[in-house]
């Protein structure tokens, strides 16, 4: 158990930089800029339907080219998990035959007044000793699953996309794709429990002791590594169109139907196990054994004048669902690392630590966004708010609120620049500082960081994309 926790505290410490899956973590320049869609930024025609009305020209085709791709890590309570597991080091570390003692205890029997009743309270007195290091352990481990996780995520626009046509008629017609990995490591407690000691606690005399066998004292515990994944590829067709115009301002609606294939897994394994699980983690991780499909629908509404521009729009109106890989299995003949891991998801869900058969709810969410610009979009100062929370496939909350102030460059020379702030407020309540890049007017970089909050979670974001000139 001591090795699981220390290789999940290095790897926390390691990555303890936010994560989620792409429906709820943009990536590009909406990183920054939240839902508010700007011509100058081709990644921001994923978030409000009827934003890619401003892609494309008078008519024509505008397309994508490499990404964007984004990759990001979250954690939580990270600050002592070193002093944490010193402590359970110190204890895992102990061996229970020698500090029981038996020779010691007949030493002293033989010594004592009345021997069968030292013995007995002596039995006591160790065995309530051991115990009591144990609940300090159990003390321990439960703070470490109550505070402490990691996460990742990552996000891969397909070549060339999105594909945005303007026809004739000025309606506009979107084509995106892309895959996204999100994963995520907790611990579940469970109590410890001191085995192999019936023979002690039957003890009734001194020369009990002759034949008494502790060599099978051991610990026993279903605290385990809880695994969840999510993988997504995704296929959206939107359509946008401008449905009226005045002398000072247009109003611009627009719906996409986005074709889901997800994937999501879970996987338990005993901490206290000593052999490896058959399935490796990275195996686990990248997998797609079990696929769920459905399909989602998206709609949007922008108004938009010569200096302002404010949007409203509702994701997944239908509320679709996907299936988890259901943990129900025989646990007879497997291996016995698996077994163990089997038998120990049935008793935690039992507990309803865990859920057997889950199901994901792609929940909808209402999106406001609004923005102080220049004609030509190069300059903005913008926020979006989403009305409520939702749950990712994993089960974590994310509400984000969004302040950015851009500027675009028309100039080959001057980089385009951007920065902001994005606020999760719900689940982690995260405060994300944003800032981002594009150089030759091509080249994107978007970053988020996190620092420590009070909760003890921190996280960070990355992207990075090549798009056609527009």
């Amino acid at each position: 158990m001591k090795t699981y926790l220390t290789i999940f505290g290095v790897g926390l410490l390691s990555s303890s930089v936010m994560a989620s899956s792409y429906i709820y973590q943009p990536i590009g320049s909406s990183t920054v800029l939240g839902s508010y869609g700007n011509r100058h930024a081709l990644s921001t025609a994923g978030a409000n339907p009827a934003s890619s009305y401003f892609m494309a020209n008078l008519q024509g085709f505008r397309v994508g080219f490499i990404g964007p791709v984004g990759i990001g890590v979250e954690g939580g309570g990270v600050g002592d998990i070193n002093d944490k597991l010193d402590e359970l080091d110190d204890i895992f570390d102990e061996d229970f035959e020698q500090r029981i003692n038996i020779d010691s205890i007949k030493a002293q029997a033989a010594v004592a007044s009345d021997p069968d009743a030292f013995t007995v309270a002596k039995i006591d007195e160790v065995l309530a000793d051991i115990n009591g290091s144990l609940d300090q352990s159990d003390t321990i481990i439960s703070d470490i699953g109550q505070t402490t996780y990691v996460k990742f995520s990552t996000t891969a626009q397909a070549p060339f996309m999105p594909i945005i046509y303007k026809t004739r008629r000025r309606g506009v017609f979107t084509l995106d794709a892309g895959a996204s990995l999100v994963g995520r490591a907790d611990i579940i407690a469970d109590e410890l429990t001191l085995t192999g000691v019936e023979d002690l606690e039957a003890i009734t005399t001194a020369s009990g002791l002759n034949s008494v066998d502790t060599s099978n004292i051991d610990i026993e515990s279903d605290t385990s590594l809880y695994l969840k994944r999510a993988s997504d590829f995704r296929v959206s067709l939107g359509y946008s169109e401008m449905v009226s115009r005045s002398t000072s301002s247009a109003l611009i609606v627009g719906g996409r139907l986005n074709f889901h294939r997800f994937s999501l897994d879970q996987k338990v394994t005993v901490l206290t196990e000593d052999e490896d699980p058959s399935v490796s983690y990275g195996d686990f991780f990248l997998g797609r054994e079990s696929v769920s499909s459905n399909v989602s629908l998206d709609l949007g509404v922008i108004l938009t004048g010569r200096n302002y521009q404010l949007g409203a729009s509702i994701a997944n109106v239908n509320e679709p669902e996907f299936d988890y890989n259901s943990m129900v299995s025989n646990c007879s003949g497997l291996p016995t690392a698996d077994q163990s891991s089997c038998e120990a998801r049935l008793r935690l869900s039992n507990k309803g630590a865990i859920e057997l058969n889950e199901t994901y709810k792609m929940e909808s969410q209402v999106t406001l966004d609004a923005a102080l610009k220049s004609k030509d979009q190069h300059f903005s100062l913008a926020a979006s708010y989403d009305a409520n929370p939702i749950l990712d496939p994993l089960g974590d909350e994310y509400q984000w609120a969004v302040v950015s102030l851009s500027y675009f460059s028309g100039n080959w020379v001057l980089p385009g620049m951007r920065v902001g702030v994005r606020k999760n407020l719900a689940g982690s309540e995260l405060n994300y500082y944003t800032a981002g890049l594009t150089f030759y007017r091509r080249l994107d970089f978007d970053v988020a960081y996190a620092p420590e909050n009070d909760e003890g979670n921190s996280g960070a974001y990355f992207s990075a994309g090549y798009s056609f000139v527009f």
